[in-house]
């Protein structure tokens, strides 16, 4: 499970990821049984594909090629969402998750060998978890990770609905933060779900409870709050972007 808050850095009006223990990061592979089937589902001749190739890669089937969908233009610049590349992102991201106010939230403060576990637990997964940089207006400024909500742990703590997909987000740079950004861009994601992903009806995020700058951004963003949430890790506020009223909200 990728951290179980879905919002941006501590502090600001968009509020705090917080990531649990990396044991749920790390429950990243599907039961062999069920890749199978969604593999065989997928291929277009319908006789499969080798379920460790790129059907169930990380830009593959399970979130629908994320690595192919368009930049979306929001009130704030051009935003597009690329497929983290180790090589060429580990040094960026790993800034950012040693700055002060990121790293008590996200607990990945350190050598750039700890964030990178992170990152391979993704990259390295079934696909059901995709880590991406958000590029604003050609400037890497966002660190997004777009998941399967419906087959990561956090589905035990909530009613799951087939293909719900869930955001979480740390903006980066310290000067972007607290100007807004954050309903923006979660906003502009959220629709960049819902009209890539034909599936999935909901986009969701579980905020802490108590964050209440995080839980305002979200309803700014046009979620809308579902209910209580017991994770292991904090009392959550299920956020829900619904695909039904994603023009009335």
């Amino acid at each position: 499970m990728p951290p179980t808050d879905a919002s941006t850095t501590s502090g600001t009006d968009t509020g705090t990821t917080r990531a649990p223990s990396n044991e749920d990061t790390l429950e990243l592979r599907l039961p062999d049984d069920l890749a199978a089937f969604l593999v065989e589902d997928a291929a277009p001749d319908g006789g499969g594909t080798d379920p460790g190739g790129a059907a169930l890669s990380g830009t593959g089937e399970l979130l629908d090629h994320l690595a192919d969908w368009r930049p979306t233009v929001t009130p704030v610049g051009t935003l597009r969402l690329l497929p983290v590349r180790l090589e060429r992102d580990l040094p960026l991201i790993s800034r950012w998750m040693n700055d002060s106010a990121v790293a008590s939230s996200w607990k990945l403060a350190g050598p750039e060998e700890v964030t990178a576990n992170h990152l391979r637990a993704q990259l390295d997964g079934d696909g059901r978890s995709v880590p991406c940089l958000g590029v604003l207006d050609g400037t890497p400024m966002s660190y997004w990770e777009i998941y399967r909500a419906d087959l990561d742990p956090i589905a035990r703590h909530y009613p799951a609905r087939p293909h719900d997909t869930g955001v979480h987000l740390l903006i980066g740079p310290v000067a972007d933060r607290g100007r807004g950004l954050g309903s923006a861009l979660l906003r502009a994601v959220a629709d960049l779900v819902l009209d890539n992903r034909p599936s999935c009806a909901r986009v969701v995020a579980e905020p802490d409870l108590r964050n209440f700058p995080s839980v305002s951004a979200f309803l700014t963003a046009g979620f809308r709050f579902s209910a209580e949430v017991d994770l292991p890790d904090k009392r959550a506020a299920l956020m829900i972007r619904d695909r039904l009223l994603r023009d009335l909200m």
